[in-house]
């Protein structure tokens, strides 16, 4: 395994980044990115935004503490079931209604030919704090020694529930609530049924990259655009670790490795021993720790490449439209 150096600023990079996961010939160590510690997902005392994305006032914040990556992680007694690295937060048990499913504000769509699985990996940990049910600053261990954490609450913010319980508020963009079926699905099969048997970054569905093996450019100003290729690998050279990812040509840090500038598919089974497969999650298109981008996209959305600006990019490197 590389070690790399980080900047101090690049506080939230140690606890979720390449030097985490095992040697892979697929992985590649991202270099260092702006500061977690200048985003809105640094909850405490010293964060320096000076309103929500909503702007609808002060950014969240715990008065009770200046330390960043606690909120999410811990050195010590983290949550081993989580799918994300040493989880300092409850994982959510609530019963979430999915995309597929009938709810409130749901579609019912009958064009929706994926399956899903029921919401886990790393949407259950981002669901911890977006799903709106408990407190920010909820955590499985308290910063420092001691258990010096308040009993009561200590986050305020404009998003921030005024009951003093530390929710996000209901009625914006980051409370999903538990109702999903009106958000872009999660914990489903990519590509309406996933991959062939015969070439696994071979898609099923011809709406998705990769279906029949073609490579589908996206558009771009006469020749600036580029390919987005469905890729497939292993951990290690293990074939009985497969994963999956959707390189955006110029837009990937590594060519023919799985970075944080590519879409990221996780490996999951849609019944348990059933065969592993490429799932859609939150972190597929989002990266907590990349604050380059609007929404800690992973690319932006609006654009191609660093000068080329074409709607839908990220929405089009999965579905050939």
């Amino acid at each position: 395994m590389k070690h790399r150096l980080f900047s101090k600023t690049a506080v939230g990079m140690v606890v979720a980044g390449a030097a985490l996961v095992v040697s892979s010939n697929v992985f590649a160590t991202a270099p260092t990115i702006n500061s977690i510690a200048d985003s809105w997902h640094n909850l405490g005392a010293n964060n320096i935004k000076g309103s929500t994305p909503n702007d609808s006032g002060a950014a969240n914040k715990s008065n009770a503490t200046g330390e960043v990556c606690v909120f999410c992680h811990t050195p010590h007694g983290g949550d081993t079931t989580a799918a994300v690295p040493i989880w300092n937060r409850n994982l959510g048990t609530e019963t979430y209604t999915r995309y597929s499913q009938s709810g409130p504000d749901g579609l019912g769509t009958t064009t929706f030919d994926a399956q899903e699985a029921p919401v886990g990996s790393v949407s259950i940990a981002c669901l911890s704090c977006h799903d709106g049910t408990q407190a920010l600053d909820a955590m499985l261990n308290a910063p420092g020694s001691g258990n010096q954490w308040p009993t009561a609450t200590t986050m305020t913010g404009g998003d921030i529930e005024p009951d003093g319980s530390g929710r996000l508020r209901q009625g914006i963009v980051q409370n999903l609530g538990i109702d999903l079926s009106n958000d872009h699905p999660i914990s489903m099969q990519y590509a309406g049924g996933g991959i062939t048997t015969a070439d696994a970054s071979t898609t099923v569905d011809p709406d998705f990259t990769n279906s029949g093996g073609r490579t589908v450019s996206l558009p771009g100003a006469g020749a600036g655009g580029y390919t987005v290729t469905l890729m497939a690998g292993t951990i290690g050279g293990d074939a009985n670790r497969p994963v999956w990812w959707i390189e955006r040509g110029t837009r990937s840090l590594r060519d023919g490795e799985r970075d944080r500038n590519d879409v990221i598919l996780y490996t999951r089974s849609l019944t348990a021993g059933g065969s592993p497969e490429p799932f859609v999650e939150c972190g597929s298109c989002h990266d907590p720790h990349n604050v380059e981008n609007p929404t800690f996209l992973r690319v932006s959305n609006g654009f191609l490449n660093d000068t080329t600006q074409a709607a839908s990019g990220l929405c089009l490197t999965c579905h050939a439209k």
